[in-house]
């Protein structure tokens, strides 16, 4: 059994900068980690390696540092790593991103299941794992919280939906994307990554993909664009108010009625 799991880095904290001119964050791989959404995805195609035997490979799509959050996934167990790396991949909305991750992943060859996290906390959109089914051209369950059994040829798994929570039985090749359920992530092991620290992550640039049209990718790929993104600006004005009771409170009807709030 062959799983692909899709991983991210993102910001660690809200303390991100952005391009001026592009508009989007800047990833220079400092304050980064693993999305945490992730890790659930990793888990749970770890626990189906360990009771069903399959192979793990991990891919992300960003910047060279990017390959630290593949290193973390080996050091916790999975086999194999690939990075998509290109400065035409940069810019990409969740249509050019899910397009161009589909890309890297036909280059992997065969696979059976293909699990993601059920979004990134910095896009938090929830859209790239379908949209990846879509150009893969194969079926796909989101909001998965548990995976019940795997069969030969289908996954059983259970997915909380917005007011239910249902059973699905899909057949491979399929994608899964996992939310935080009944799992919890394992730590990356020690021993592991010193007998892995020098495995070598290949990467995928734009000369290695299938499809070779560049109004595919990034930003020229994107149907979406950012008008215009920035740090919210830190208003520290405040206002006093004296007096009585009675009197702050007309003295503040007064503001917000200045202000339209009420």
């Amino acid at each position: 059994m062959n799983i692909v799991v899709c991983i991210k880095q993102v910001p660690a904290s809200s303390d991100v900068k952005i391009d001026p001119v592009t508009g989007v964050l800047i990833r220079d791989g400092n304050n980064t980690k693993m999305n945490p959404y992730d890790l659930y995805g990793i888990e749970t195609a770890l626990r189906i390696k360990e009771q069903n035997g399959a192979t793990i490979k991990t891919i992300t799509m960003g910047p060279p540092p990017a390959k630290a959050v593949l290193q973390e996934s080996l050091w916790m167990g999975c086999d194999e790593a690939m990075l998509i790396s290109d400065r035409k991949f940069g810019g990409a909305d969740v249509v050019a991103t899910a397009y161009t991750i589909s890309q890297g992943i036909r280059k992997l060859g065969d696979f059976d299941l293909i699990v993601c996290g059920k979004q990134t906390t910095d896009g938090d959109t929830a859209q790239v794992g379908a949209e990846m089914a879509e150009y893969l051209g194969i079926p796909h369950i989101a909001y998965v919280e548990k995976v019940l059994e795997v069969k030969e040829k289908s996954i059983v798994v259970r997915a909380s939906m917005d007011k239910t929570i249902e059973t699905f039985e899909v057949m491979f090749p399929c994608l899964i994307t996992i939310d935080k359920g009944h799992v919890t992530p394992r730590l990356p092991s020690y021993k592991r990554g010193k007998t892995m620290e020098n495995t070598n992550i290949p990467m995928i640039t734009f000369q290695d993909v299938i499809d070779q049209d560049e109004t595919h990718y990034g930003l020229k790929g994107s149907p979406t664009q950012v008008e215009r993104m920035f740090p919210p600006e830190r208003n520290t004005d405040k206002i006093v108010l004296e007096g009585t009771v009675p009197e702050q409170v007309d003295r503040l009807t007064e503001i917000l009625k200045d202000k339209k709030y009420i």
